[in-house]
């Protein structure tokens, strides 16, 4: 009994971000002598459970908002506060130096980052919270922490003018933090520099929404951010896979898909030397075939389903 009291005692000091993950039947590494399932992994669960999958539905924009979070290294989009949240503008941007999660410039200018860590489950909230922080800052203030949002604070839908759009500019780099301005800091030169030398190439197709062209090394990539709902996308996918029509362009090969944020995004590897202009009319062309094969009714063929259960395989969940 002394024994399992001291197991009890040493689980209660330790964090849930402490203990690492392991099989549900293994003794949870809390040291409680419980089952992992019965201990840490149900609260792992529970947090799950809690998770916002799709913290972005319901914005203009909602596939660039999840690429501006997950894979475009630098990007900048102009939004605006509602009436109510002072009508101010401000700069949507990937990252911000020294990983802030929002600022107000020198010359006032308001610049909030997607690419943030943030703590609560939804990062809507969270994000919303680093905008409305740096709105009231002084001049040259950075927002280095994400505020602790609770459940009725206001998430992006509440805060933002949906009617003023989302366009996405992309960058070679990230000299627009400090453009105009004239006295920069040591260490936020030198966040620059570095952010700088870690930029991969990349460009949104301009015939479709939420495509993203990028070079990593000698290879070239293709990763579109989808809206369909899953199934049914997997259902189009198969469809065209079957047909030998999956590729974007001659050359191309469909590798996979990966989940963030509640969307899918397909990728795709690209003939050595694709340039993005090159994809544009092949995508747009791409694009209605899939909305075509996504609202075929009828049923999978054999050959499909078995196209399908090889899409399905080859995926990677980041949200």
């Amino acid at each position: 009994m002394g024994t399992k009291s001291r197991r009890a005692g040493a689980a209660a000091v330790l964090d849930s971000a402490e203990i690492p993950v392991v099989g549900g039947r293994e003794p949870c590494p809390c040291g409680s002598g419980r089952r992992y399932k019965a201990c840490h992994g149900r609260a792992a669960r529970e947090e799950s459970a809690r998770l916002v999958s799709r913290p972005f539905e319901g914005l203009v924009g909602e596939c660039d908002w999840v690429a501006l979070r997950e894979i475009v290294p630098a990007a900048t989009a102009r939004v605006r506060l509602t009436a109510d949240h002072g009508g101010e503008a401000a700069e949507v941007v990937t990252v911000l130096p020294m990983a802030w999660p929002a600022m107000r410039r020198p010359d006032g200018a308001v610049f909030f980052a997607v690419q943030t860590t943030t703590g609560s489950v939804d990062p809507s909230r969270d994000l919303a919270g680093a905008l409305l922080a740096a709105v009231g800052a002084e001049p040259g203030t950075p927002v280095e922490a994400v505020p602790d949002a609770g459940a009725g604070d206001p998430r992006l839908q509440d805060v933002l003018d949906q009617s003023e759009g989302f366009a996405v500019t992309v960058h070679d780099g990230f000299d627009f933090w400090l453009e105009g301005v004239t006295e920069i800091p040591q260490d936020v030169s030198g966040s620059l520099e570095r952010a700088n030398s870690a930029v991969v190439p990349t460009a949104r197709l301009a015939s479709v929404e939420a495509a993203y062209w990028c070079r990593i090394g000698a290879r070239e990539h293709l990763r579109w951010v989808m809206p369909q709902p899953e199934e049914e996308l997997f259902d189009g996918l198969a469809r065209l896979h079957a047909a030998g029509a999956s590729a974007i362009t001659p050359g191309a090969r469909y590798v996979g898909a990966f989940r963030a944020h509640g969307l899918l995004v397909p990728v795709w590897d690209l003939p050595t030397g694709t340039d993005p202009g090159d994809l544009d009319k092949a995508a747009a062309a791409f694009g209605a075939r899939l909305a075509e094969a996504v609202t075929d009714a009828a049923p999978l063929t054999a050959e499909q389903r078995r196209a399908r259960a090889g899409i399905t395989s080859r995926q990677l969940t980041l949200r």
